[in-house]
C-alpha cells in the first residue's frame, strides 16, 4: 500500500504533530520547514528526524512530499495552501483558512483545479468532550436541537506581532466549528456586534477597535447560535467551548477549559414544567478508531503506560487540544489514501471560515446582517 511523504511547515505548535506522523503507519517520512533554522533544528534532533527543508520552495520542489501541514502565522495561511495545491499536494491548514473572502475563493480555485485534498485541522471537532456530545446527539439521547451557543476566550497579550489587535472573530473557528457540526446545516447568515474599547496601540495593525465580539448565527435549516468571541483586555479564564440544548437534554461545557460538560436532562414531574437533574460527564480521551501506533498521543505526556496501554488510554490525562491532535492527522491522511472527502472539508471550512470574516464586517457595520457565500 502506498505511504505518504509528509512535510509539517512550522515547528513551534507544529512541533506536537511530528510525532503522530513519524508513527502513523500510513506515513513513510515526515519532515519539517521552518523559518527559524534552529528552532526546526531542535525540534528535528528531538525526535529523531532527518529531512529537514531550508525554504517552503524547497518542500514544493520535492517530488517525494505528497501533502504539507501549515502551522505557520495566520497571515500565510492563504498563500502557503494555495502554492501547495497548485503544486500538486495535499493540503493540510491550521485556522483560520484565511483572513479574506478572497483568498477563500483563491483556496477553492486552487483545490478544484488541482483535486488534491484540503482538510482544515480544526482540533475543537475532535476534541474528548465534542465526541462525547456528538456521540449523545448521534444516539438520540438530547432530542432535537433547540439552540446552540459557542465561546472562545482567550487573551493574546504578549503573542507573535501578528496577532496583535487581530479582529476576534477572524479567529472564531474554534467557536463556530462545534456548534456548525451539530447544526448539521450551513451557516447562511450572520449579524455581528463589537463591544469594549481596545487601547489605541493594539488598533494599529488591522484598524480593529473591539476587544470582544458577539455574533448571531442563522442555519439554513432554521436554528440559531449565539457566538462570543474575546482577544484582548477581558478578564476571563481561557475556554474553547460549546454549549447544545436538545428537547430533552442539554450540554455545557464547564467554566474552565479543562472541564467536563455539564448534562441537564428533561424529566417528567407532578407540578408545572418539569424536572431539571444536573450531572457532570466524565469524557475520556477518545482513541478506538486510531492505529494502535499512535494512540498514546491522545493523552498528555507522561499519562502513557507501555506496560498498561488500555488502562492508560481510560484513565490518563487528554493530551493536546482534549486528545485531538492524533485524529486530525489519521483522518487528514486516511481521506488522501482513501480518495475521498476529509471530515472537515473544503465546502465547511469555507462556511465557518467565511462566517467569522464576514461576522466581523458586520460589527463594522453596527450590526448589519450579512449573507454568507457560497464557494
Amino acid at each position: 500500500m502506498k505511504k505518504l511523504g509528509v512535510v509539517l511547515c512550522g515547528a513551534g505548535f507544529g512541533s506536537a504533530f511530528l510525532p503522530i506522523y513519524r508513527d502513523h503507519p500510513d506515513v513513510k517520512f515526515v519532515g519539517l520547514f521552518d523559518t527559524d533554522a534552529e528552532k526546526m533544528k531542535q525540534a528535528a534532533s528531538h525526535l529523531g528526524l532527518t529531512r529537514l527543508y531550508g525554504s517552503y520552495r524547497e518542500v514544493l520542489s520535492d517530488p517525494e512530499v505528497d501533502a504539507v501541514h501549515i502551522v505557520t502565522p495566520i497571515p500565510l495561511h492563504e498563500e502557503q495552501a494555495v502554492l501547495a495545491l497548485e503544486s500538486g499536494r495535499h493540503c493540510a491548514s491550521t485556522v483560520p483558512m484565511s483572513m479574506t473572502i478572497d483568498g477563500i475563493r483563491a483556496i477553492v480555485k486552487a483545490q478544484k483545479e488541482s483535486g488534491k485534498t484540503y482538510m482544515l485541522m480544526e482540533t475543537t471537532l475532535y476534541t474528548r468532550q465534542f465526541l462525547n456530545a456528538w456521540g449523545l446527539y448521534a444516539s438520540g439521547e438530547l432530542g432535537r436541537i433547540q439552540l446552540l451557543r459557542g465561546c472562545h476566550y482567550q487573551d493574546m497579550e504578549n503573542w507573535p506581532e501578528h496577532w496583535m489587535g487581530l479582529p476576534p472573530m477572524y479567529y472564531a473557528t474554534h467557536a463556530m466549528s462545534p456548534i456548525a457540526r451539530l447544526a448539521g446545516a450551513r451557516i447562511e447568515r450572520v449579524v455581528c456586534y463589537g463591544s469594549g474599547q481596545m487601547r489605541p496601540a493594539l488598533r494599529c495593525r488591522y484598524g480593529n477597535p473591539f476587544p470582544a465580539e458577539t455574533a448571531l448565527l442563522r442555519f439554513e435549516n432554521g436554528l440559531a447560535a449565539e457566538v462570543t468571541r474575546t482577544l484582548f483586555e477581558t478578564a476571563r479564564a481561557y475556554l474553547e467551548g460549546f454549549n447544545v440544548y436538545g428537547s430533552r437534554a442539554s450540554l455545557e461545557w464547564g467554566f474552565r477549559d479543562a472541564d467536563d460538560l455539564i448534562m441537564t436532562r428533561l424529566e417528567s414531574a407532578d407540578h408545572r414544567g418539569f424536572g431539571t437533574p444536573v450531572q457532570t460527564l466524565r469524557s475520556p480521551a477518545a482513541y478506538k478508531n486510531l492505529p494502535e501506533s499512535i494512540r498514546r498521543y491522545t493523552l498528555a505526556a507522561g499519562s502513557y503506560d507501555e506496560t498498561q496501554p488500555e488502562k492508560s488510554l481510560s484513565e490518563g490525562a487528554a493530551g493536546g487540544h482534549h486528545g485531538s491532535h492524533p485524529h486530525l492527522v489519521h483522518e487528514f491522511v486516511r481521506s488522501i489514501l482513501e480518495e475521498r472527502e476529509p471530515a472537515i472539508g473544503l465546502e465547511f471550512a469555507c462556511n465557518v471560515s467565511a462566517a467569522g470574516i464576514l461576522a466581523h464586517a458586520s460589527a463594522l457595520a453596527g450590526g448589519k446582517e450579512i449573507e454568507i457565500p457560497r464557494f
